[in-house]
C-alpha cells in the first residue's frame, strides 16, 4: 500500500513539472511534436559556436547593415559588427551581468544588460538574451511563446516577448540543421539575420 501510494503520488509530482514546463509553449504547423522535442533536445545540447554573416537593421532613426561575428563560449559571448550600421565598428562582449560595448568612434561602455548598451551605444534595442536561443532556433525557455513548425519539425515562425521571427532556410553544419536566413519584427525595428558560416560546438561535454 505504501509503495502503491508512493508511486502515485510521484506521478503526480512528474505529471505537474511538464505541465509548467510545456505551458510556456504552444505548438502549431505542420511539424510533428515529437520530432520538434527531439530537434530541441539536440541543438539545445549546442552551448558554443562561431558565426560570421550580415546584420541588417531597419528602424526609424536608422537602417543598414554590417558584417557579422559572432563567438559564444557557454555563457561567454563576443559579438562584432563592422560597416556602415555599426559606424566603424563595434565590440560587445562578456557574460549575463558583466558586458563591455567598445566602439572605435566613442570609446568603451560597461554595463550588466548587454540591451542597455547596445540602445545606448548603437540606438537600437535587441533582445541578446533571446537571441542566444533564437539564433539556434529555438524559444527562450524564460517566457511563454508560440511556436509554429514546418515540414521538417523545425521553427517556421516564433512569437515572444513582443517579438515575430521567421525562420526562412535552414543549413545543415556538423549534423545539425540550423537556421540560415531568420527575419526579426519588433516595436519599430526589424532585424534581419543571414548566417554564412556556422560552427557549432558542444563544450558541456
Amino acid at each position: 500500500m505504501r509503495l502503491r501510494t508512493l508511486l502515485i503520488s510521484s506521478a503526480l509530482i512528474l505529471l505537474a513539472g511538464c505541465a509548467g514546463f510545456t505551458s510556456k509553449e504552444s505548438v502549431q504547423g505542420q511539424g510533428s511534436p515529437a520530432a520538434w522535442e527531439a530537434h530541441k533536445q539536440q541543438i539545445g545540447g549546442i552551448d558554443g559556436w562561431q558565426i560570421s554573416g550580415k546584420i541588417g537593421i531597419r528602424a526609424p532613426s536608422d537602417s543598414g547593415s554590417a558584417t557579422l561575428f559572432w563567438l559564444q563560449r557557454q555563457d561567454y559571448f563576443d559579438i562584432r559588427l563592422a560597416g556602415p550600421l555599426a559606424v566603424g565598428s563595434a565590440r560587445i562582449s562578456g557574460r549575463t551581468n558583466d558586458v563591455v560595448l567598445d566602439l572605435s568612434t566613442q570609446g568603451s561602455f560597461t554595463s550588466n544588460s548587454a540591451e542597455d548598451l547596445l540602445e545606448k551605444g548603437l540606438g537600437w534595442r535587441l533582445p541578446l538574451t533571446q537571441l542566444f536561443w533564437w539564433v539556434r532556433g529555438l524559444p527562450a525557455p524564460e517566457s511563454p511563446s508560440q511556436v509554429s513548425l514546418d515540414n521538417d519539425s523545425q521553427l517556421n515562425r516564433l512569437e515572444q516577448d513582443g517579438w515575430q521571427i521567421q525562420y526562412l532556410s535552414y543549413i545543415e553544419q556538423d549534423g545539425y540543421s540550423l537556421p540560415e536566413r531568420i527575419k526579426l519584427q519588433g516595436q519599430d525595428l526589424q532585424v534581419t539575420l543571414v548566417i554564412k558560416d556556422w560552427q557549432p560546438r558542444k563544450l558541456g561535454q
